[in-house]
């Protein structure tokens, strides 16, 4: 009789065996590889911010766009109406948010600031450091460069518009030979509320422009800027938007983080003298009554007057006006001796 072995019995039994030989060998562990670390930021400046930097270029271009020749009443008024339409506090945040637009466009500065990219540790610290105090920004390799852009930058649009409003302020003599000029401006008080409302309302952004600075924000489309020397110090103005600039570059100026950056634009200085440029304006609209003398408020306190703050604001020096001096001709052309009058004759006493 013929015992048969099953042969699944047969292949427990080699299991078995294949088993016992391979006790006391270690067992190769695979071990699946990291997760790839998350992807460094990109430079990113928030739709808010790019919006105020808009708002204030289209001023700019708005008020630089004012010209002196002017032809009737209905034509200084529109121009008054253009220069009048910004709010001070705006406008100084808006510059500095321009200011780091600008900023972003030295490629220096930016990759400077790029290295502490990856780390997020090291990131969050820089970001720290920035908020807490804006000025840690100039120890950035390329920050006085990209200070330079930003100074030359705003510097020449300021002393632009300071120029422009110094020829408006002249047309106010000119205009003087024409009669339209020397009527009164109707309804004077809804003018100077007129001027009031405007300085007061939200600037708006421009389509065009808002375009424009996003793009050159990212380096998508670069603007077109000649580098410029600028020693230090800087104005707050400056300073506060490359520190905005290196967040910007960082990827913590987004708009998860735009209340934060928001609380670094803040300059009393230049907001002061904004508004004290607006106070002058509105004394002057007040006792103006002919054309001519609202194209002087015009050219001298709409214009020449924020000029002069955003000149002071980038950091350039202030333009002085040069004040008449009489030298000896003039004075002996313009002095004309009187003649003494004759003695009164004594009456005389009748007898």
């Amino acid at each position: 009789m013929s015992h048969r072995i099953p042969l699944r019995l047969v292949a427990l039994a080699v299991g078995l065996l294949i088993a016992g030989y391979s006790e006391g060998k270690p067992r190769k562990v695979i071990v699946p590889p990291p997760p790839p670390p998350p992807p460094a930021p990109s430079i990113t400046l928030a739709p808010r911010l790019v919006s105020m930097a808009s708002a204030y270029r289209a001023y700019m271009i708005r008020a630089t766009g004012i010209t002196p020749d002017f032809a009737d009443g209905p034509a200084v008024a529109r121009s008054l109406q253009t220069g009048a339409a910004y709010e001070p506090d705006q406008m100084v945040r808006g510059a500095m948010a321009y200011a780091a637009v600008v900023a972003l466009q030295d490629k220096t500065f930016v990759d400077s600031v790029r290295v502490y990219v990856k780390d997020r540790t090291q990131r969050q610290q820089i970001a720290y450091e920035l908020l807490k105090d804006p000025a840690y920004v100039l120890g950035i390799p390329g920050a006085q460069d990209a200070a330079g852009l930003v100074v030359a930058t705003l510097g020449s649009e300021a002393q632009a518009l300071y120029d422009d409003g110094k020829r408006v302020k002249q047309a106010a003599y000119d205009i003087q030979k024409q009669p339209w000029s020397k009527t009164d401006v109707a309804d004077r008080d809804a003018r100077l509320s007129g001027a009031k409302q405007l300085s007061s309302a939200a600037m708006l952004a421009d389509v065009t422009e808002t375009t424009r600075l996003s793009q050159a924000a990212v380096g998508a489309a670069p603007m077109s800027l000649a580098p410029n020397a600028a020693a230090p110090p800087y104005t707050p103005t400056v300073v506060r938007g490359l520190a905005i600039a290196a967040l910007a570059a960082l990827g913590e100026a987004g708009d998860a983080n735009v209340d934060t950056v928001l609380g670094l634009m803040n300059e009393p200085n230049v907001g002061r003298c904004m508004t004290m440029a607006k106070l002058n304006l509105y004394q002057c609209l007040a006792v103006a009554r002919p054309h001519y003398e609202d194209v002087f408020c015009l050219g001298q306190h709409g214009m020449m007057d924020t000029g002069r703050c955003m000149i002071k604001a980038s950091g350039l020096t202030e333009p002085v006006e040069a004040r008449f001096v009489p030298d000896a001709k003039s004075i002996a052309r313009s002095y004309v001796p009187k003649k003494p009058p004759p003695p009164k004759k004594k009456a005389r006493r009748k007898a």
